[in-house]
């Protein structure tokens, strides 16, 4: 019988860090599930690290694939298209999951009444030796809104981990820029608000560190190496038809410096030719 439940991570160049989360993985009160490794073309020992692990016993299925390097987003698509429990969540290769997650998961989704109109959940983000909820935890009083107002209307901060039906989050693909490696995540999950809401639980699903060359801590050096992808996802947060106006405002402000890191690129192209 297949898992109900798909952890997927994607990678690149990360073998010493995945270490970690694939003992995590090991840890498991519940091994019922797999674990889907996407290798997003790594030239470090990820491959043999894997071909070794998938030697080795263990409860749950682990699933390895790799592909040229498209950066996370479109290791996200990779995962998607191949994933065929009901549910997925991602664990990136920095983090790992607590011992009782996945029973977590699990005993959370099979405990409510299925809501067509539900995408699936979200669960806590703590940190790595402090245990610290990252950001705020969820309000009290509430157990489902769409994923824009849990931040921009409820007052909800930092970091929060999806766990998403997979029939669901297969919808709206990240796109894919010749020479570009990044687009907001975010993107999905916003315009996936058009149609589906998201419950929510406060229990801690991943333990984080976020590392010195993380994107998230390298965004100005993103714009330059992605302007098609930012412009791409302001225009798309523009669109979105339930989103205020200020929230709108703040992605235009974004677009002339996207756009002049565009032009720049095309110039020191040509000009190099």
């Amino acid at each position: 019988m297949t898992p109900q439940l798909t952890v997927f991570t994607p990678t690149y160049n990360r073998a010493a860090l995945l270490t970690r989360c694939y003992a995590s993985m090991c840890g498991q009160s519940c091994q019922d599930f797999i674990w889907l490794v996407i290798d997003d073309g790594s030239g470090d020992e990820t491959p043999a690290l894997l071909a070794r692990w998938q030697a080795e016993p263990h409860d749950f299925a682990l699933e390895y694939i790799v592909q040229e390097n498209q950066g996370m987003h479109g290791a996200h698509n990779t995962a998607y298209e191949n994933i065929r429990t009901e549910l997925n969540t991602c664990i990136d290769s920095d983090d790992q999951m607590p011992e009782q997650a996945v029973e977590t998961i699990l005993r959370f989704w099979s405990g409510r009444e299925k809501d067509s109109h539900v995408a699936g959940f979200l669960g806590l983000d703590v940190e790595l030796g402090s245990g610290r909820v990252i950001g705020t935890p969820f309000p009290e009083g509430v157990t489902r809104a769409r994923y824009y107002d849990y931040y921009h209307r409820l007052g909800l901060r930092g970091d929060k981990k999806f766990v998403l039906r997979s029939d669901i989050s297969r919808l709206y693909p990240y796109p894919l820029f010749p020479g570009e490696r990044y687009i907001g995540l975010n993107l999905k999950y916003l315009q996936l608000d058009q149609d589906y809401e998201l419950l929510c639980l406060n229990e801690p699903l991943v333990v984080v560190e976020y590392q010195p060359d993380g994107s998230s801590r390298n965004m100005l050096r993103q714009y330059w190496r992605n302007p098609r992808g930012f412009l791409h996802y302001r225009r798309a947060l523009m669109r979105l038809p339930f989103a205020e106006p200020r929230f709108k405002l703040r992605q235009a402000a974004h677009i002339p410096l996207e756009a002049a890191f565009w032009l720049l690129r095309k110039l020191l192209f040509f000009w190099q030719k």
